[in-house]
């Protein structure tokens, strides 16, 4: 296991900074979505960069209606990854999870 990377006081401070800030901005994101203030799809053209890191699991998550299972079973489904990012989903993969959420509404 390799080491972290060593950094000055300040340096750690700014990508502490940074790491809340985007944690802030994804959940009011997520949060929009459970309101239904904002439509889930845009995640996926996002210009900030925090929204665009978030796990598709977290996402679906923030939907009405949606729990641990469902989510999992959507994602099985379209073939989306555990682990997957929204900026890491492939064109088919998107539009198999666009085809099964339309489905399923």
């Amino acid at each position: 296991m390799s080491n972290p990377p060593e950094l000055s006081k300040e340096e750690r401070r700014a990508a502490l900074l940074k790491a809340a800030e985007s944690r802030k901005t994804r959940a009011l994101f997520k949060l929009e979505v459970k309101q239904r203030k904002r439509n889930w799809v845009e995640a996926f053209s996002h210009h900030d960069e925090a929204i665009r890191k978030m796990r598709v699991k977290e996402l679906l998550l923030s939907l009405p209606g949606f729990g641990e299972i469902r989510a999992l079973n959507v994602m099985e489904r379209a073939g989306i990854s555990l682990t997957r990012r929204v900026q890491g989903v492939g064109k088919s993969q998107y539009e198999s999870l666009l085809k099964i959420l339309k489905e399923e509404s």
